[in-house]
């Protein structure tokens, strides 16, 4: 680790170590590093396919079918998905009581697998591993979804005669209402406000680091490339998630024996 990282690192470190309100939000860059795609970038998942809006899903059986075409060549990464260092080193984090709340973009689940109950994490995107009824909003497990898929069924149907889609928000479909809320206020609450693997390019989600900016949080932007914000972070760490939050974990550790 170069020597300005190092220092980085400690300055965050000492920073999470005094708890407070303190809150993680992470974007696709935290989760490539255990294989699930980055959809944006090229190469990724809209290079190949046009997104389905929201509304030629609710109006089109040919754009459901589409639509779970695209979920299922995006299944076997999603399976095999594992917490990476950083997902842990978060976790541990949360496990110190050093971190109040998760706000994430991303839809893998992955941060509920590295142990963070799930009320903790605010999911502003939704949750792929389930799909929601859009008529009734019964919730059916990924997998009943994929196997009646793979049994001919392509563009599946909840016993209400609603139509089956993942639970997270497609171009076109309206925010969750409850989870931006809450986003906004642990945001705009927070003492050290800390983005880790995100552009902060997709609004609204990246506006909460303005949010906390505004109200005087302690804003830490660790990225490998450039967002909107790495002008007014407090500190700007270039460098991979899977690398860099064990490195400020464990300096956590080291500050909190000392004591």
């Amino acid at each position: 680790m170069e020597n300005n990282t190092k220092e980085k690192v400690s300055m965050v470190a000492r920073k999470i170590s005094k708890g407070g309100n303190n809150v993680v939000f992470t974007g696709a860059g935290i989760s490539t590093e255990s294989g699930i795609p980055d959809f944006r970038s090229k190469g990724g998942i809209w290079d190949k396919y046009r997104p389905v809006y929201f509304d030629e899903f609710m109006s089109s059986k040919e754009a459901r079918i589409k639509y779970w075409k695209m979920k299922e060549e995006l299944y076997p990464d999603l399976i095999k998905a594992k917490p990476n260092p950083a997902h842990m080193a978060v976790a541990e984090l949360y496990g110190m009581g050093l971190i109040e709340a998760i706000i994430t973009q991303n839809i893998d689940g992955l941060h509920q697998d590295s142990g963070i109950p799930n009320e903790q994490v605010i999911e502003l995107h939704g949750n792929t591993r389930r799909a929601r009824c859009t008529g009734c909003g019964k919730i059916i497990a990924l997998d009943e979804v994929h196997r009646r898929i793979e049994q001919g069924d392509l563009a599946p149907e909840c016993e209400c005669g609603g139509y089956l889609k993942s639970d997270t928000i497609s171009f076109g479909q309206a925010m969750p209402v409850d989870e931006v809320e809450k986003a906004t206020d642990f945001s705009r609450n927070a003492d050290v406000f800390m983005v880790i693997g995100s552009t902060l390019l997709v609004h609204p989600a990246a506006a909460m680091p303005d949010y906390a900016a505004k109200n005087s949080a302690f804003l830490v932007i660790v990225n490998l490339s450039e967002t909107p914000y790495d002008d007014v972070t407090n500190v700007l760490i270039r460098g991979k998630a899977g690398q860099v939050l064990p490195d400020i974990t464990k300096e956590v550790r080291r500050l909190r024996e000392q004591r």
